[in-house]
């Protein structure tokens, strides 16, 4: 393997990619990854990209090539799941995404047969699930998450109805959205290659907006209407899968469909389950012993094994949801056969960032890879742009604008906050 990491495209690319908040702890393991995803050029190519989105003109004047040229390249690696090209306002943007939630997912997202899914698999599980440093990294190293659990919407009382958000429902995200992409589940086709395949369905990944538009463009989704999209939702609640999207209340780029046996998030919450890797629902169950017949059917369907046997007072046997572990996904109430189970909201608030360009400042600051996110000299950043960024540091907590002030050493950005404050 030395052979591989001695080349400098994939070293140039490993370090690319941890500018981002969501980055790639190197390892062995990692480069033979990007060795099947990019060849040598390509990795060159990616490596010399802009953390925030480009254009084709932007991509022109960093290789130092003509434009023609540049869009070649650059629909060459949209079309191998590594580059995603965005619509926005008329006006085509590039992004090249993190590896998760990005090409990692996006490389088994449909059935392929110019790269080797099954070594990739195999690769992917000792890189994940063996090395567990990239995955200490992704669910731990910031406060503020990537991804949300969404409350499975059947089991809401009338009063749970009455103060639901509307982003806190699947639903809604469903049929607000401007396009649907569905996909082939990146884990559950994952373990198909590692012969440990569950029974849930596969199609059940949903994406949206740009990110659908991107991928269906390339063949890695097909293109729905909402209404098939609300129709597959319930399939997976009869499925017993957790809905876990992208943390941010506006803007929603995807919708897994999650079982507790395949999915990455899920099986990190049983391993280090206090550490909470997925942002919670503002629900909390909470099961009535009197009525409850002990059936453990609850205990059975829990995708992260929170809910425990113990004794009460007297010593009897009973069934007890572990609040720091549990998800406030609602399986346990959906399955429950003698509705002992009901939801209630928690008692702490559950702060979702506002979009993914807030969600993605709060993760730089709290990693320390703000200076990467501002101070981008390739992307060539437009007032907009920056614009953006600093009314989302301007908007967060004093003790967030001090870390962020910390790193930036502005003197701009400490007029600003002196402004504001």
């Amino acid at each position: 393997m030395s052979h591989i990491v001695g080349k400098e495209a994939y070293k140039s690319l490993e370090e690319r990619l941890n500018k981002f908040p969501q980055g790639a702890p190197p390892s062995q393991t990692l480069y033979h990854i990007l060795q099947l995803l990019f060849t040598e050029e390509e990795a060159k190519l990616a490596s010399s990209l802009p953390v925030r989105p480009f254009t084709l003109k932007t991509a022109s004047k960093i290789w130092n090539t003509s434009e023609l040229s540049a869009l070649k390249r650059l629909e060459n690696l949209c079309s191998k799941g590594v580059l995603l090209d965005m619509d926005n306002k008329g006006k085509t943007t590039y992004f090249l995404p993190p590896p998760m939630v990005g090409f990692f997912e996006f490389s088994m997202m449909r059935t392929r047969h110019d790269i080797d899914q099954k070594l990739l698999s195999e690769l992917y599980h000792q890189y994940l699930n063996v090395e567990e440093d990239f995955i200490k990294d992704l669910f731990f190293s910031t406060e503020t998450k990537f991804g949300r659990t969404f409350v499975q919407e059947g089991v809401l009382s009338a009063d749970n109805e009455i103060h639901v958000l509307d982003f806190e429902r699947a639903s809604h995200i469903i049929q607000s959205a401007s396009s649907i992409g569905l996909s082939t589940c990146y884990c559950r086709h994952k373990t198909h290659h590692l012969g440990q395949a569950c029974d849930a369905p596969l199609e059940l990944c949903m994406t949206f907006g740009a990110t659908a538009s991107s991928l269906a463009k390339y063949g890695y989704a097909r293109e729905i209407e909402s209404s098939e999209c609300l129709e597959l939702l319930h399939v997976a609640y009869e499925n017993n899968l957790v809905q876990c999207g992208e943390n941010v209340r506006e803007g929603v780029s995807f919708l897994c469909n999650c079982c507790g046996c395949c999915c990455e998030g899920l099986i990190t919450a049983k391993k280090f389950g206090l550490l909470n890797p997925i942002q919670t629902t503002a629900f909390i169950p909470a099961i009535n012993h009197k009525t409850c017949i002990k059936c453990g059917k609850c205990q059975r369907v829990c995708p992260v094994a929170c809910i425990e046997k113990s004794q009460d007072t007297s010593l009897q046997s009973i069934l007890e949801i572990n609040e720091n572990v549990c998800l406030g996904c609602g399986i346990c109430a959906r399955n429950c056969p003698n509705h002992t189970i009901t939801l209630n909201r928690r008692p702490q608030k559950i702060l979702t960032p506002a979009n993914t360009t807030h969600r993605i400042v709060l993760m730089a600051i709290e990693k320390g890879t703000l200076v990467d996110l501002i101070c981008d000299n390739k992307a060539f950043a437009s007032h907009r742009a920056m614009a953006a960024i600093l009314s989302c540091i301007l908007s967060l907590s004093p003790i967030k604008q001090a870390l962020a002030s910390k790193q930036l050493k502005s003197i701009y950005l400490d007029k600003l906050l002196a402004l504001k404050g």
